[in-house]
């Protein structure tokens, strides 16, 4: 994005910058009536007026992209993707995108053994930008980008040994909490590693792991503090140094990678994912006869549907009563004979 700046023109606010080719300085009027709005629609404006003849590449698109996406996580996760879809789709304009290069690129990728999920966020991102170009008038319409089917799930829920087990493995306070929080709220690390004691609620006796800005495009909740949980933050909040709950050092702890690396060693367990602990928690409480719904809402998804596609296949006992319908057999049809 270049130098652009926001200005007042006649009572409202208009977007300026110099244009290179010409020299001469670019100014338009804008219909925002806040200097928030006037930033977004000045950069907007900014993007339509400065297209190439020729029409926006990909590469364009995907950059703008990015920069309108701002601090939202999706931002630097599409800077890790580009690296792989701007080399095949970069210089094509979108008109010229069709559903044989997706097919050629899932082909591409699949082929090294790059997983059909990992495709499926790539070209996801690819079908995003597309969309908000279109939604932007930046282009006249956003091509089809087929995405290859996305897999099930294939984590393995852990047990209670399993659980018991990594929790004791944990060696520096820091971890253990982290851990701990992890198993009570069904949370993912970056909630719990984002998690501030402002939004640890002691005499409500809950935890809300939403940010108050809302940039996260991944669902969090508003869960309560059971036992376990209370008695670990309790504990931590007598020792804290920051306004982050999981802290090191008197300083906010980015990452426990390393160090729950090491718990699983002490635990000697292998090929658990710090992502299984959340699909352990739904597992758990699904099998203990919780409500779908009320998983759902613990978990943070958006909308129930998100929460049977994961884990329905945890609950065959629900088909249990349509399975009896379907017993043909002769001998459960008869009422025994008395002799």
């Amino acid at each position: 994005m270049p130098d652009i700046s926001i200005g007042r023109l006649r009572g409202g606010f208009c977007v300026y910058w110099d244009d290179p080719a010409s020299g001469k300085r670019r100014r338009y009027q804008l219909e925002a009536r806040t200097r928030a709005e006037a930033e977004a629609e000045g950069r907007d404006r900014y993007l339509r007026e400065s297209r190439p003849t020729g029409g926006l590449t990909v590469a364009g698109i995907w950059a703008a992209y990015i920069d309108h996406l701002g601090t939202k996580p999706t931002a630097t996760t599409m800077g890790h993707t580009g690296k792989a879809v701007l080399p095949q789709f970069g210089e094509l304009r979108p008109e010229q995108v069709t559903v044989q290069d997706c097919r050629s690129y899932r082909g591409a990728r699949v082929a090294p053994g790059r997983s059909l999920g990992s495709v499926h966020t790539e070209l996801g991102h690819l079908r995003s930008a597309l969309r908000w170009a279109f939604k932007m008038g930046l282009i006249e319409r956003a091509p089809h980008i087929e995405l290859p089917p996305k897999p099930e799930s294939d984590v393995r829920p852990m047990g209670d040994a399993e659980i018991r087990a990594l929790i004791d493995g944990c060696g520096a306070p820091h971890i253990r909490l982290a851990v701990i929080l992890l198993v009570a709220t069904g949370g993912r690390v970056g909630a719990i590693l984002d998690l501030t004691w402002q939004r640890v609620d002691f005499e409500r006796g809950v935890i809300d792991l939403r940010l108050p800005d809302g940039v996260t495009r991944k669902g969090r909740a508003v869960v309560p503090m059971n036992r376990m949980a209370r008695s670990a933050l309790q504990s931590a909040y007598q020792a804290r140094l920051t306004d982050h709950v999981v802290e090191w050092a008197g300083k906010r702890v980015r990452s426990i990678r390393t160090g729950y690396r090491a718990a699983l060693e002490r635990a000697q367990l292998q090929d658990v994912n710090i992502h299984q602990i959340r699909h352990s928690v739904a597992v758990r409480m699904l099998t203990a006869g919780q409500p779908i719904e009320a998983v759902s809402q613990y978990l943070g998804h958006s909308n129930i549907q998100i929460t049977r596609k994961v884990y329905a296949r945890f609950l065959p006992e629900h088909l249990a009563g349509a399975a009896d319908i379907l017993n043909f057999d002769l001998a459960a049809a008869r009422p025994a004979q008395v002799r």
